[in-house]
């Protein structure tokens, strides 16, 4: 899978088994034939393999397992990387009690968390890695095409909750059934983006709803339910385009409706629901060569990569320019525990400029 990456990143292939061979041959003493045989085999072992721990964001996933399964391959098992989902916001109380050396998030750190890190003395970079279309669905069946940001923050916003559960509630046109709600949980960073920038206020949601950090379970709700609908990142919906329907979301009632897309997303018009993904890395993981070889190879990567789990990379400039910032150790957030809603790729690079 993926085998167009693996030439393109053979340099760091070559660098970290380079740096395993360089630490054996530290070890004093002669190896024997069974030790060689040992050393030579390709099943990792605790002894023979370094591990790099990485949770975080559902919505990140897709893209950091596809960077991590390449990896783990140019690197013949000498680096084994772990993958977690517990959410942005479960990611962040990890990788702030020093337990991972890089947490996804689908939104900035924030404030809180700012100070968490800093009270345990966990300094990061922080990595914008891609874009993401976070997408409104329903079932098929259901005849809704388009719907206002206005018209979500009323089935959303707390005050709905014990009194608006049928869609004509939201609008006179629409059906008298009784609509089924699915959303991110509290820890996911989706949560987060999602009542900022509908609602107008972070973690600010009803309560009577499917909530889960697992995306796929908030699939399979919508897809078997004709009254539901329900938000997450594009490329759970990309590959469920056959059970799904993305809704075109309208900035006013009177504004034409904008699907979410790769095109959307890269012109700015699919607002205030595209958003950047980030991986924040600690400066201690930095340090070491193999954690410094995989941020590498994500960022060589992430164009090639984002597009194939069906996000959007940023600009080749971004990548350069954030590699700038790891080699100068650049450290810290560029926004400052603020919420990214309706931040365009052209309002990151600028973000990213002055860091």
């Amino acid at each position: 899978m993926h085998t167009s990456i693996l030439n393109s990143s053979l340099r760091f292939s070559i660098a970290v088994s380079t740096l395993m061979i360089l630490a054996a041959c530290g070890d004093k003493g002669a190896k024997s034939p069974e030790d060689a045989a040992s050393a030579a085999a390709p099943t990792p072992t605790a002894e023979t393999s370094s591990v790099i721990q990485i949770d975080g964001s559902s919505t990140v996933y897709p893209l950091t397992e596809a960077v991590a399964e390449e990896f783990q391959g140019s690197t013949k098992g000498q680096v084994r990387v772990t993958v977690g989902v517990s959410g942005t916001g479960g990611g962040f109380k990890k990788f702030c009690r020093g337990e991972l050396d890089i947490s996804g998030a689908s939104r900035p750190i924030q404030r809180a968390e700012m100070d968490i890190c800093a009270a345990a003395g966990i300094k990061y970079f922080e990595i914008p890695v891609a874009y993401d279309a976070l997408t409104v669905v329903v079932n098929p069946q259901n005849p809704l095409d388009s719907i206002t940001v206005d018209e979500l923050k009323r089935i959303w916003e707390p005050s709905a909750q014990g009194n608006i559960s049928k869609w004509n509630q939201i609008n006179p046109a629409w059906t008298d059934a009784n609509f089924t709600l699915y959303g991110a949980g509290s820890d996911s960073g989706t949560f987060d983006y999602f009542t900022e920038a509908v609602v107008g206020k972070a973690k600010s949601s009803r309560g009577d709803y499917t909530a889960s950090e697992d995306d796929n379970v908030l699939v399979q709700g919508v897809a078997n339910d004709v009254n539901a609908i329900g938000y997450f990142g594009y490329a759970y919906f990309a590959e469920n385009q056959d059970k799904l329907k993305a809704l075109a979301i309208q900035t006013t009632a009177d504004a034409t409706g904008v699907r979410p897309s790769m095109e959307t997303v890269i012109d700015g018009t699919y607002t205030p629901l595209a958003r950047p993904m980030f991986i924040y890395v600690s400066d201690k993981a930095w340090a070491r060569p193999e954690v410094k070889a995989f941020v590498e190879y994500y960022l060589a990567n992430a164009d090639t990569l984002a597009r194939e789990v069906n996000y959007v990379p940023l600009p080749a400039e971004a990548y350069t320019s954030i590699r700038g910032h790891l080699e100068q150790g650049k450290l810290g957030t560029v926004f400052n525990g603020e919420a990214a809603t309706a931040v365009t790729i052209e309002d990151l690079l600028k973000r990213e400029a002055g860091l």
